[in-house]
């Protein structure tokens, strides 16, 4: 039997960190984060105890790569589901739907999104894991998309923006109702409530949530200056 060649090596260790991955998402989402031990993460995925400590540092890096691609693949699946946004509101109806995507997984997946969420403000802090990466130029080029003339500022502010939502809907004895933080959302960046995916037979909270047009007013001054600016030079 020839050897195997160094492309379908590659596509095997990809499968079996990604089936690791899942298993994560699925165990600490059913048992919370300390009744899962990284044997049992390792049996739900069919691999062995010692892939764990090639792919990953320690648990809580696996953790947060493993909720980082879900939240990849959950942003990906809204922002490409059917029918496609075009034309001039295109990057409107993406940004809706990256804000409902994000606020549906804490809604979906309480107690791993908390625990995500928890480990995030420990000393390891947060990791740029390729999951993260990934997850991170999904949201930036949403941001571009919208109409930000400055997605390096942008781009971190949204983050933000969305930790501090999912925080807020998933804050143990003091939840905030997850419309009133879209309707907020959704008012700050000038979106029409029924962009996205809004909640079924819920209208808009009494937040003035904004059905006006265009970006909101920083990303037109911003844009505004840097047309100035090109046409100066």
């Amino acid at each position: 039997m020839s050897p195997r060649s160094a492309s379908v090596n590659e596509e095997l260790r990809r499968r079996s960190r990604e089936r690791l991955l899942q298993a994560t998402v699925d165990l600490v989402g059913e048992r919370g984060y300390e009744a899962t031990t990284l044997g049992a993460i390792a049996d739900r995925a069919g691999s062995a105890r010692g892939l764990i400590s090639y792919y990953f540092p320690g648990k809580r890096q696996l953790l947060q790569s493993a909720v980082h691609r879900l939240m990849h693949l959950s942003l990906e699946a809204g922002l490409s589901r059917e029918p496609y946004p075009d034309g001039p509101e295109a990057g409107r109806e993406l940004l809706a739907r990256a804000i409902d995507a994000i606020l549906g997984l804490a809604q979906e997946r309480p107690t791993l999104m908390r625990t995500h969420m928890a480990g995030i403000l420990t000393a390891e802090g947060f990791i740029q894991c390729p999951e993260q990466q990934r997850l991170a130029q999904l949201l930036r080029d949403t941001v571009i998309r919208y109409g930000s003339a400055d997605p390096d500022t942008d781009y971190p502010l949204l983050r933000a923006l969305l930790m501090g939502a999912v925080v807020a809907v998933l804050l143990p004895g003091a939840p905030m109702p997850v419309s009133r933080l879209r309707g907020e959302l959704f008012q700050r960046y000038g979106l029409d409530w029924r962009l996205g995916t809004p909640p079924e037979g819920e209208l808009p909270p009494e937040t003035d949530v904004a059905l006006r047009a265009g970006p909101p007013p920083a990303v037109v001054e911003r844009s505004s200056a840097a047309g100035t600016a090109a046409g100066q030079r």
